[in-house]
């Protein structure tokens, strides 16, 4: 994993003091989100805490995190190995007291939200995570919002950074063949979204938008297209959630920054990808 990885880390900077090791930097990360431990407990032989959580939030605000699984996404889409049939979902990850008390009145990083991506939903204080996942349950895309979030106002989000370079020439990949998503995704909206690049949406329609559909008679127009052998591989989705959530740092929230937690979602997808 590590072979694959090490040529996609940044270089050393021309001026000024070389890098840390990556590699102990990059486990330091991995173990503290793996074990959902508190920074001052990293083992010594990981390095010091403050390089490791620094880098972190370094590379998170300079887009590092995202580059490197997209340099990862585009290698194994030239090995033919993404499946373009694409199931997106959210799941709601629990937030640790440790999550609050970051600075309010606006973002001070950044890519920071307002918000810190925190709400108030059932289940207190909270963060979805919401994601496009291929049929393999490897994740392409995250974004976060807070809890008590909608999951169609992100769609569109989330399809937006489904981004995949090209090995060689030519613009990045950045539509599937079809998209899976369950009923909460059933919008006129959605569904013209797909349509416009030609991307087959395989959503149902929920029992209140088909009773409204009917009453309307021949104005009701015709019912969506669904493929109902198709629509059961959306579990991939599911298993991919499952994966990432493997990890107790990504199963409930303890960071106080949105940007902080989304990059180690990013380093999960890395280190999925690379496991391949």
């Amino acid at each position: 994993m590590w072979d694959r990885i090490e040529p996609l880390m940044p270089a050393d900077p021309v001026r000024g003091r070389r890098w840390a090791d990556h590699r102990r930097t990059l486990e330091a990360i991995a173990w503290k989100y793996r074990t959902n431990s508190p920074w001052r407990d990293l083992p010594n032989e990981l390095g010091p805490f403050q390089t490791a959580h620094k880098r972190l939030i370094r590379w998170a605000v300079d887009g590092t995190w995202e580059k490197i699984l997209a340099s990862v996404l585009a290698v194994a889409d030239a090995d033919d190995d993404i499946d373009w049939t694409v199931s997106v979902d959210s799941t709601v990850v629990r937030a640790h007291q440790h999550a609050a008390g970051a600075r309010k009145g606006g973002a001070t990083r950044s890519g920071e939200p307002a918000d810190h991506a925190l709400g108030r939903s059932r289940g207190g204080l909270t963060t979805k995570v919401h994601l496009a996942a291929d049929g393999g349950a490897r994740p392409l895309a995250f974004t976060v919002t807070a809890g008590q979030a909608g999951d169609a106002p992100a769609f569109e989000t989330v399809m937006a950074r489904i981004r995949v370079p090209r090995t060689g020439p030519g613009r990045p990949r950045t539509r599937p063949f079809a998209v899976l998503a369950d009923r909460a995704y059933s919008s006129r909206a959605i569904r013209k979204h797909l349509r416009r690049p030609g991307i087959r949406a395989i959503i149902p329609q929920p029992s209140d938008q088909i009773g409204h559909r009917l009453r309307r008679g021949r104005l009701g127009g015709r019912p969506p297209g669904f493929d109902r052998e198709a629509y059961k591989q959306r579990n991939t989705v599911e298993r991919c959630i499952n994966r990432l959530k493997q990890w107790r740092g990504l199963a409930t929230r303890t960071d106080k920054l949105a940007i902080a937690y989304q990059a180690a979602l990013h380093l999960a997808g890395i280190l999925i990808w690379t496991r391949r």
